[in-house]
């Protein structure tokens, strides 16, 4: 049997329609929106990862269906030990091309010069998130060259993501989802079935992974209380900076 063909808008310079591209990837398998995306748009690609207690699945996905991609790691100097070390032991097993990008400003003089920022409300919060996260992000697609970026953002993660397209367009930088549509129970058969270690802490009651000192176990079912005390639950990677001369 003949193989489906599938068709990306057509993509002229920098010129990215992702309203066409996200219909053309929606009745795609992840795999395929993979393939397609990469052989559309090459080096142009980049992928994100936090190495949290899901993100074997993009990686795994990335390693079987574009292992040319390369991947950025945001190191806020504030993960988890177990966090770092589930690191390790991915990038080795799928061997990533990993790109590792910290902020400006190491943790030690960050907490001497501001204090423990993430303690002082939303707007403490989006501080921090803007120097260990949006910055470091921001060069790293920066200094890749790449304006599309990859990342295993799913819509049943919270209430924030739930109206995502597979595609948008985030100030200068495209962005795109290609697992946005899996179910929790998807992702623990992908799991299941491609034998893929598990997030060191996810038999704890963690249900979501960031900084230590700001990610708690789930309380009461309320997945979103669990990330800077429920005031907040993105870190800013997923929203528009604010900043100006920033491309995301």
């Amino acid at each position: 049997m003949e193989a489906l063909k599938f068709e990306i808008p057509p993509v002229i310079s920098h010129d990215i329609d992702p309203e066409g591209l996200s219909a053309a990837l929606a009745p795609l398998r992840a795999g395929e929106r993979l393939r397609l995306l990469y052989e559309q748009l090459g080096d142009r690609l980049v992928a994100s990862t936090s190495f949290g207690l899901q993100a074997a699945v993009m990686l795994h996905l990335i390693h079987e269906h574009a292992p040319k991609i390369p991947v950025v790691f945001i190191d806020t100097g504030f993960l988890f030990p177990e966090t770092y070390q589930y690191a390790e032991q991915l990038t080795s097993k799928l061997n990533l091309d990993l790109r590792i990008y910290q902020p400006t400003v190491s943790a030690a003089r960050m907490q001497a010069l501001w204090g423990n920022l993430w303690e002082n409300g939303k707007d403490g919060a989006d501080r921090y998130g803007l120097i260990t996260k949006v910055e470091p992000m921001n060069r790293a697609l920066r200094e890749t060259g790449a304006d599309v970026w990859l990342s295993g953002l799913r819509r049943s993660q919270s209430s924030t993501r739930v109206d995502r397209p597979f595609v948008e367009q985030q100030k200068k930088t495209v962005k795109a989802y290609p697992i946005l549509d899996w179910a929790d129970a998807q992702v623990d058969l992908y799991f299941h079935q491609n034998g893929l270690p598990r997030h060191p802490l996810a038999e704890k009651g963690y249900v979501t992974m960031g900084d230590w000192h700001s990610t708690r176990p789930v309380i009461d079912g309320d997945i979103e209380a669990t990330r800077f005390n429920g005031e907040k639950f993105e870190c800013g990677l997923h929203l528009d900076s604010g900043a100006p001369d920033f491309q995301i």
